[in-house]
């Protein structure tokens, strides 16, 4: 078979197990992103991610995260979804984390491909990652001709818009890789700027994670900055707020990944049940997961920083 057809072939498999789409590119160092990512970390951008300012190498140059490492397989899952929390007072959370904890569900889909590659291929050296470990996502997507980094430092895509998560495998074979990057569609607009509660967009294009509704919700250990206190336009998990408001969401079309489902009893509490929420209700609701992240205490930190004052 030929680069080509291992190519082709990559790519089918990635369809059936339910990607939503899958680009190759040639693993490499990334020389654009190089000054961004020195400069955003110089200016603290990451606040208290520390693990940010790790293996800094590595996040320029998957050849040395994995050994061998020739092309990069991007690849973007679907978890848009119309499920909304019954109550329009209740504190809000993500979409993504409606369901089962997206790093599981995603790692097992990637092994399943990796074996198949194998199998169909032969013998191929490689390593799945979801988020987890110092890979730019986001720039391996857009080299891979997935879509366009948006003033808001998400990936979006023309046909779907932007509800996605983003994995890779990085393997030791050669294939045919996506060299068209798709070009920027975001224009004059300025939607995700003017609408960030907490002005987390500095600039097109560059995010101050530690401004950001994500990062004090689930990254920040410590109490959150009374700076963002009436800020926070009620978010305990997670923000969608310059999703939502991305002309290119327009086009997103439900997910029908089952584990991604919405869980019901997280739609139905109300405000004073999430105000009043015992650690057995968060880990019931809340079991497998991905707002485990920030455990019970984190969470109601959260609840109570949005209560006005």
């Amino acid at each position: 078979m030929s680069r080509t057809a291992y190519s082709r072939l990559i790519k089918e498999e990635a369809k059936k197990l339910g990607f939503l789409f899958c680009g190759i590119s040639e693993a490499g160092f990334l020389e654009e992103e190089a000054p961004r990512l020195e400069k955003w970390l110089e200016q603290n951008m990451h606040g208290e991610m520390q693990y940010m300012e790790n293996h800094f190498d590595k996040r320029l140059d998957p050849r040395l995260l994995v050994e061998g490492a020739k092309s990069i397989i991007s690849l973007g899952i679907n978890y848009y979804t119309d499920a909304a929390q019954a109550d329009p007072l209740a504190p809000k959370i993500s979409k993504y984390a409606y369901g089962i904890d997206y790093h599981h569900v995603i790692k097992d889909k990637l092994k399943l491909l990796l074996q198949v590659i194998n199998a169909k291929i032969g013998e191929v050296g490689g390593r799945a990652f979801v988020d987890s470990a110092p890979v730019l996502d986001k720039a391996w997507a857009k080299k891979a001709g997935l879509g366009w980094i948006g003033k808001n430092a998400n990936l979006i895509n023309r046909e779907t818009g932007s509800f996605f998560f983003l994995a890779e495998l990085i393997v030791d074979i050669e294939l045919e890789y996506d060299i068209e990057p798709t070009a920027d569609y975001c224009g004059t607009c300025t939607r995700c700027i003017d609408a960030c509660p907490t002005n987390a967009i500095v600039e097109p294009y560059v995010v101050d994670g530690s401004r950001c509704i994500s990062y004090l919700t689930i990254e920040l250990k410590n109490e959150i900055p009374v700076e963002f206190k009436n800020k926070m336009d009620g978010w305990m998990f997670g923000c969608d707020v310059c999703q939502d408001v991305c002309p290119w969401n327009k086009f997103s079309v439900l997910h029908n990944e089952p584990s991604f489902q919405p869980r019901a009893e997280l739609l139905e509490l109300n405000k004073k049940e999430w105000e009043e929420i015992t650690e057995d209700v968060f880990h019931k609701v809340f079991h497998k997961s991905a707002v485990k992240r920030t455990k019970y205490n984190g969470l109601k930190r959260n609840i109570n920083f949005l209560k006005v004052t």
